[in-house]
């Protein structure tokens, strides 16, 4: 047995760069490189597989085995030792491999005479490519030279599948970068779209992964770290000017920066026989793959960091920088990992849609692409890693799902749903000027949901009757510091007058959760959403609080202005924050500014515990907003980040219509005026049915206002009542399938 030395290790790198430079087709080259594998290794049996899809493991070449199983056999992740190898990204090394757990046998191979076991993964920055794997009849144990060269060599393949050059031709599989991907992820903002894609942050790019000269390698890694030392302490010096918990971050990402033990693994790899950027690339990949391992959210956090420094370093050694120069389709995808509020306005409405690899469905990320009714799909794992600049892509925001490089079977059906969609838009546009009127002749208020200036130019164009919400924080989230009251105050009352004349209902800021300001201490909590946030933090931060009802209060300037208070759980806290808008009120009055001709303050009924308020709640408030989003989540005990139990829970559940219905009777009891505003009235038939159980007004994303008020007019809500109250007595789950046999009865299709 010859051991795998450093020497040998990168002995084996150069015949396997030779072997690479030869030519031929996909098969040829997966064959000679099993081959040289068991002879560099001194072993029998040399292996490769490759991932045929997600889940689905395929021998695509070996030597030593018999070559008739070759594309033929196949293993799902996790079963047997290749399985567990690719599904714990962690090398398996046994001396007898049929004694180890898991061990599954595959007659078609021949592998029954081979009795030592080694396999690594192949893998690039966490995506899992296959499994190499080399066996032998002896019964010894691979020593950990042995182990770090054949993993040595398996990043090295990943890196060539990466450039195409295993794969593609004869091989039986086509290249990464051309196979269509389909990604299930969270639905972020509905509405589906066809187009391009456009990285925000472009892929780095590893042309040479193999080393010819370690001290010329050792000397470009140690250059380029000095470099990205550089820019750090910068970073962090520019930053120290500020007062911040960004401070604290960046010392952490210094820490890493200056880490000794990463620059010696990294030059061990060099050692070993990887250029600079492989070996790089190779401590990222580890990083990676422990990243989503680890249970613990700030070491997942650190490891981030490092992953992002991993970046940096990379664009250095390689020049590669995030503009490519990649030119923006029109019709622009952008996909991205995460993305902030500042950085996704600089796009601006232009995007088609947007997929990301993180988010969250109330992050600012989410509520632009609301604001600009822009298809959102986040939590698409994995995207980044796949997509390339130009690639195909739909996104089809209703369900959750984005297909890359589709094949034409999908692009056809999608086309002709965009189609229909599109007809369906023509027929709701001949009924913006008409009132939601049903045939029963109850008339429903549809307004639109807003949060930039630039929304409002579609308030004539869509129908919507006035501005059910107006979200605040969005000038608070895409700035680095506090916006000042006057800037707020010019942005407000050009809202307004971009409103001309309609109602124009401002949510005070809601902030906390998964809405965070950059320039304001986060608090560990374990359950954000539960904690410090919205109205909470406006009664404790009160000077951020009365700086915006005073930039509310001047932006007016006489006219009627409207506000309400999010998040509101207990009656106190409305009383409260109300005393706090006639304090504001009265001291501008003092400064001679002209006080709004007529003010109405309300609340956002966001949790179980305010419907059961005391009757003076309802009295003293000018109006109440249900915000659905929030109420539904805390009814049901059901995250809506949560996709397992998300869709558990159905609004059209009788529990929940009745807990509305008791809401509306309390209103209606002290004649208080009442809304509902989420996606779930933006949805044709939950709108119907929440009009059938008593709502009056509507609030909804503007592309939403055609379909609801399409259906609204071809509707009697009594026959849709009589349906609810007829489930409700029967003991249904659900009215849903009730209403649905109606409307098919009524010959109305969704689009």
């Amino acid at each position: 047995m010859v051991q795998a030395t450093e020497s040998e290790s990168r002995k084996l790198l150069r015949r396997l760069r030779a072997a690479m430079a030869e030519g031929g087709a996909g098969q040829e080259r997966l064959d000679r490189i099993t081959h040289l594998i068991a002879d560099s290794m001194c072993t029998e049996v040399c292996s490769i597989y490759l991932f045929r899809d997600n889940d689905t493991l395929e021998l695509c070449a070996t030597e030593g085995l018999n070559p008739d199983a070759v594309h033929k056999t196949r293993m799902r992740l996790g079963e047997g030792l290749v399985g567990r190898v690719a599904a714990s990204s962690q090398a398996i090394n046994s001396p007898n491999a049929p004694q180890e757990p898991g061990f599954r046998f595959m007659p078609e191979t021949g592998e029954e005479v081979y009795s030592s076991f080694l396999g690594v993964p192949v893998q690039r920055l966490g995506q899992r490519m296959g499994v190499l794997v080399v066996q032998s009849k002896d019964a010894r144990r691979f020593s950990e030279d042995e182990v770090y060269a054949l993993d040595v060599v398996a990043m090295v393949l990943a890196e060539m599948t990466e450039l195409g050059a295993i794969i593609g031709e004869g091989s039986g599989m086509t290249p990464l970068h051309k196979r269509a991907h389909t990604f299930r992820g969270l639905i972020g903002q509905e509405g589906n779209a066809e187009g391009h894609v456009f990285l925000h942050d472009p892929r780095v790019v590893v042309t040479n992964p193999i080393g010819d000269d370690p001290d010329v390698e050792l000397e470009r890694l140690r250059s380029a770290m000095d470099t990205l030392r550089v820019t750090v302490d910068d970073m962090l010096e520019h930053a120290r000017s500020s007062e911040g918990d960004h401070i604290a971050v960046l010392e952490a990402y210094r820490m890493f920066a200056h880490s000794k033990g990463w620059l010696r693994r990294m030059e061990e790899d060099i050692a070993r026989g990887l250029s600079a950027e492989a070996a790089v690339e190779k401590e990222q990949s580890a990083a990676q793959a422990r990243m989503n391992t680890v249970p613990d959210a700030y070491l997942r956090e650190r490891l981030h960091d490092l992953d992002d420094l991993s970046n940096r370093l990379l664009r250095i050694l390689t020049g590669q920088g995030r503009d490519t120069g990649a030119e923006r389709p029109e019709d622009a995808i952008l996909v991205a990992r995460n993305i902030g509020p500042g950085e996704l306005l600089e796009y601006g409405r232009t995007l088609k849609g947007i997929v990301l690899e993180e988010g969250s469905v109330g992050s600012h990320a989410a509520v632009i692409a609301r604001a600009w009714a822009i298809p959102l799909v986040i939590h698409a794992e994995r995207i980044t890693s796949e997509a390339l600049n130009g690639d195909m892509i739909l996104v089809d925001g209703d369900q959750g799902i984005v297909h890359l490089r589709p094949d034409e079977n999908v692009r056809s059906a999608f086309s002709d749903k965009l189609a229909m969609q599109a007809q369906a838009q023509e027929r709701y546009a001949s009924l913006r000027d008409l009132p939601a009127q049903a045939r029963c002749g109850t008339v429903i208020s549809l307004n639109m949901n807003a949060g930039l200036i630039a929304d409002l130019p579609s308030l004539p164009g869509s129908g919507a009757d006035g501005v059910g919400l107006f979200r605040t924080e969005l000038q608070f989230l895409i700035r680095s510091n506090v916006p000042r009251r006057g800037d707020l105050a010019r942005l407000y009352a050009r809202v307004m007058d971009a409103a001309g004349g309609k109602r124009v209902v401002f949510r005070t800021l809601d902030i906390g959760s998964d809405k965070v300001l950059p320039y304001m201490k986060r608090p560990e909590e374990p359950n954000p959403a539960l904690g410090w946030r919205a109205i909470r933090v406006g009664l404790d931060k009160k000077g951020v609080m009365r700086m915006q009802l005073q930039a509310l209060i001047r932006a007016a300037k006489g006219r009627p202005l409207t506000l309400m208070f999010p998040f509101i759980a207990q009656f106190e806290e409305f009383i409260d924050a109300r005393r706090m808008v006639f304090e504001e009120t009265e001291r501008e009055q003092k400064l001679g500014h002209a006080l709004p001709e007529r003010l109405e303050v309300g609340a956002m009924l966001e949790t179980p515990s305010l419907a059961f308020a005391p009757r003076q709640f309802f009295q003293m408030a000018d109006f109440i907003s249900i915000g659905g989003n929030d109420l539904k989540q805390f009814f049901f005990a059901a995250d809506r980040e949560n996709e397992r139990v998300r869709r558990r829970y159905d609004t059209l559940n009788v529990s929940y219509l009745s807990f509305l219905e008791q809401i509306v009777r309390r209103c209606e009891d002290t004649e208080t005026p009442l809304s509902f505003c989420g996606e779930d009235a933006g949805r044709p038939i939950e709108a119907l049915c929440l009009a059938a159980m008593g709502l009056r007004t509507l609030s909804m994303r503007p592309a939403s206002i055609g379909p609801v008020k399409h259906l609204i007019r071809r509707s009697d809500l009594r026959e849709v009542r009589e349906l609810i109250d007829t489930s409700r007595a029967d003991g249904c789950p659900s009215v849903r399938p009730a209403v649905m046999d109606w409307l098919r009865s009524q010959e109305w299709e969704p689009v």
